[in-house]
């Protein structure tokens, strides 16, 4: 636990700019907002294979805020494949991720984050709304 603190610590240090803790925060917060809204739309849109094209506009969008917001979508992406790799060990049957689709996944949020177009993943089926 104090690991895990000391990281997240570290990590928001190293992450604030000159620009202050106030907008470093603000930008976190809405690029964690960012991150939740992809997950929605992505469960909204109940579309087969359109995963990957969410998590990079999620990331994408975070990113566009500053640095507040890629550090929130690295942390977020983080725990989320900590939190999956970890109920994939301890209940291999009730995850249904395999490590192909994680590792894409992965892939794809470092892409949107690097600020290229998440367009790139976007099925051509999806509808316009999204």
């Amino acid at each position: 636990m104090r690991l895990c603190i000391g990281i997240i610590f570290c990590s928001l240090v190293m992450g604030v700019s000159s620009e202050g803790w106030y907008s470093f925060f603000k930008e976190a917060f809405q690029g964690a907002g960012d991150l939740f809204k992809a997950y929605w739309d992505l469960q909204v849109a109940n579309h087969q294979n359109s995963c990957r094209y969410f998590h990079a506009r999620g990331n994408y969008d975070a990113a566009q805020r500053g640095p507040g917001g890629i550090w929130a979508a690295k942390m977020i992406s983080h725990a989320k494949n900590y939190l999956q790799g970890l109920l994939s060990q301890y209940y291999p049957a009730s995850c249904n991720h395999d490590l192909e689709n994680l590792e894409s996944n992965q892939r794809a949020e470092e892409w949107g984050r690097s600020g290229k177009s998440p367009d790139h993943f976007r099925p051509p089926d999806l509808p316009e709304k999204f």
